[in-house]
């Protein structure tokens, strides 16, 4: 029998939602995942407890953009219950006004200075099974800067060089981690502002263990 995976995406054109689309759907039939893709937040507000994963490539279009009661209750119940949640680059850049949202993906984008800009993803945590055979690489992207959880369990990073805020020169952000959610996993990678970028080998390898890591066990 077959897992099954719901897939949001969309939002925000400036992030190629249907490229976007089309790896996530490809990458999770490769996984043998039978995948429901959606750009309809409001399915959120389904029971989701009859999946195995729901991951998330959308990005919210404003600030304010929020999830109702009955989205955070479906999505952090089906979580907690065991579903696994997985995703990328705007996962932490919407549904900002909702703060459980934000408490289950453990983090929030709050600003890539410099735009796009070369750097480096450094894998920090080696043992474990989403980064096994992933190597550190290069990517130009929008180098998110956001207020991450504590308690996250952190796969990759990278440094902030300063340009162009010198205040921030030094500063190590997360670009990949994990977190359990009552009996759920969570699995998140900050790369993925286009296409371009996920299908880079190395870090289209941590999404896939990723993903298929946090699935329900």
């Amino acid at each position: 029998m077959s897992r099954r995976a719901l897939f949001l995406y969309g939002g925000w054109p400036g992030h190629e939602p249907y490229g976007a689309g089309e790896f996530g759907i490809g990458l999770l039939r490769e996984l043998g995942f039978e995948v429901d893709a959606t750009m309809d937040t409001y399915r959120l507000e389904d029971d989701l407890t009859g999946y195995d994963l729901i991951v998330s490539a959308w990005t919210q279009a404003l600030t304010t953009e929020n999830l109702t009661v009955a989205q955070e209750d479906g999505l952090l119940g089906a979580v907690e219950a065991g579903v696994g949640l997985a995703g990328w680059h705007g996962m932490t850049a919407s549904f900002r006004s909702s703060i459980r949202y934000n408490h289950l993906v453990g983090g929030a984008f709050v600003a890539h200075p410099g735009d796009l800009i070369p750097y480096r993803v450094e894998i920090v945590d080696r043992g474990h099974e989403i980064t096994a055979g992933v190597d550190g690489f290069d990517v130009v992207s929008e180098k998110y800067y956001m207020h991450v959880d504590p308690s996250n369990h952190v796969l990759a990073q990278a440094t902030f060089t300063g340009d162009p805020m010198p205040w921030l020169a030094g500063v190590v952000m997360p670009q990949a981690w994990t977190r359990p959610w009552g009996e759920g996993r969570v699995f998140y990678s900050a790369i993925g502002h286009t296409p371009v970028e996920l299908n880079i080998p190395s870090h289209r390898r941590l999404l896939a263990q990723g993903l298929s890591w946090a699935a329900r066990r």
